[in-house]
């Protein structure tokens, strides 16, 4: 599938990264095209299946409005932002089925919640047949996309949307490369398998995310709501699934243990080539009030910044992920600062070369 992503004539010699930031259709203002950036930046307009508060699928829109008003000087990289980010646009098709579908699902989880059997209702079948087939023809269409960029020799990251919708991103890097990990920052363990019969549920995408062969470590940070049986999936999978639970980080931090140190046996788990999922609910909840899932407890901004600083140091960021921001400016602000950073430091650690 090609797609056709209009190039922009952007004169980066013009351009004042000292000056106010320019609303000309780009993330972050930046004079950038699709041919001169490093990094694409994806957006996906979409959370059918979010089973607490939707909202998510503004995420992209939120973050791109909010995005021209951060400053651009990194302690770690003050010329970083010369590599070049740069957004495609977010597609209407998504957005216009996402409305449609969202309104079904919604009958179909409050059918749930009401305890009824999804069985005895041909209508209710017939929707959950359609959100899942819609599921996977939006896989498809990030697959293709991404798989685009990523030969044209780019670096790609995703911008939901619910968590649901890396997994096509996650299936292309999977035919580029042989073995790889992914950093997994979330409150959620995200394992449920088909949650609420959403075959791609936003609940369930490591679920699918580990039917992929080449994902050979799914080391998970800041998890803190789960069912018994993700559990039960995290105890009977030792040698793939690495769970650092936010409460048993907390507690070697009362201990004494250094952040430094916890970051350490974190990344220590990880292959050579490593893929960042970030989940913003993984965070506090006062960086991300209006999050879909908000959980109390998580990590903080600079600790989190930190871990994955440490991970771009020692390890080649093949892509990434910021998926369930909220369409609040507040929300939008942090995460335009979280999506930065990760275009940054992939940036950095050369994922453009090939596995």
């Amino acid at each position: 599938m090609s797609t056709d992503f209009p190039p922009h004539d952007f004169d980066l010699a013009a351009y004042d990264p000292n000056g106010v930031g320019v609303e000309n259709g780009n993330l972050f203002g930046f004079p950038f095209s699709a041919d001169t950036a490093q990094v694409w930046i994806v957006p996906v307009p979409w959370d059918v299946t979010t089973s607490y508060r939707p909202g998510t699928a503004a995420g992209p829109q939120a973050v791109l409005e909010a995005s021209p008003q951060l400053d651009f000087f990194d302690l770690e990289d003050p010329e970083g932002w010369r590599r070049g980010i740069w957004m495609a646009p977010i597609a209407a098709q998504w957005q216009d089925q996402n409305r449609v579908l969202r309104t079904k699902a919604d009958r179909l989880i409050q059918s749930l919640e009401q305890g009824k059997d999804l069985t005895e209702s041909p209508e209710l079948q017939q929707d959950l047949a359609e959100i899942n087939q819609a599921g996977a023809d939006l896989n498809a269409w990030v697959a293709a996309t991404c798989g685009e960029a990523l030969d044209r020799g780019k670096i790609v990251g995703i911008l939901g949307g619910d968590h649901s919708v890396p997994l096509g991103y996650l299936q292309a890097l999977a035919q580029r490369h042989r073995n790889f990990g992914i950093l997994h920052l979330d409150a959620h363990a995200d394992l449920r398998h088909a949650y609420e019969g959403f075959t791609y549920s936003h609940a369930s995408i490591m679920d699918n995310v580990l039917q992929l062969p080449q994902v050979s470590k799914l080391v998970q940070v800041g998890i803190r709501d789960l069912c018994p049986a993700e559990a039960a999936v995290i105890a009977a999978n030792p040698d793939r699934i690495i769970t650092h639970y936010d409460r048993h980080l907390q507690a070697q931090r009362y201990a004494g243990q250094s952040w430094h140190a916890l970051c350490q046996q974190i990344i220590a788990d990880l292959p050579p080539q490593v893929y960042i999922s970030f989940d913003i609910d993984g965070l506090d909840p006062k960086l991300c009030p209006n999050t879909g899932t908000p959980v109390p407890g998580g990590l903080d901004w600079e600790p989190t910044l930190y871990l994955l600083r440490q991970l771009s140091q020692s390890r080649q960021i093949i892509g990434f992920d910021l998926c369930e921001v909220g369409c609040d400016p507040w929300d939008a602000n942090v995460g335009a600062r979280v999506l930065y950073q990760l275009a940054l430091m992939a940036g950095r650690s050369g994922a453009s070369v090939p596995a």
